[in-house]
């Protein structure tokens, strides 16, 4: 383990709150997207339906932000820079392909449904109250 970013200890203590932050933010998406959209995050295995409930109601893409959390928290608690620029990485390349692939795929699939999710769930920073689609 190496030092502390900056000699602050309290940096590890954020990085093991953002790790304790994200597990169960992904847990939860990943059973989502297998019990109410009966699939998988895999492109392979698409969900039948959009999931918009969790944490889908306050961040887009919970389990990519969950994942980088975990990341990060993990560069916080080692003090590993070489973690930190992989969390950074990691979180560049999972924006390019939800940009890329993603996005336009779920608009080809969910139409106007997805639309009005974009429209009101931000991508990446969550919203501070859960967003309640109009059914």
């Amino acid at each position: 383990m190496e030092p502390a970013f900056f000699g602050l200890f309290l940096l590890r203590i954020a990085g093991v709150a953002l790790i304790l932050a994200g597990l169960p933010v992904l847990l939860d998406s990943f059973a989502r997207f297998a019990i109410q959209g009966l699939g998988t995050p895999a492109p392979v295995f698409p969900t039948k339906h959009l999931v918009v409930t969790g944490w889908y109601r306050y961040v887009r893409n919970p389990m990519y932000v969950a994942v980088v959390s975990i990341i990060v928290g993990q560069a916080l608690l080692f003090g590993n820079v070489h973690v930190l620029e992989y969390g950074a990485a990691a979180w560049l390349v999972t924006h390019f392909f939800v940009l890329a692939y993603e996005e336009p795929t779920m608009r080809a699939t969910f139409g106007e449904e997805y639309q009005q999710f974009c429209q009101n769930v931000p991508r990446w920073i969550p919203r501070l109250t859960p967003w309640r689609p109009v059914l």
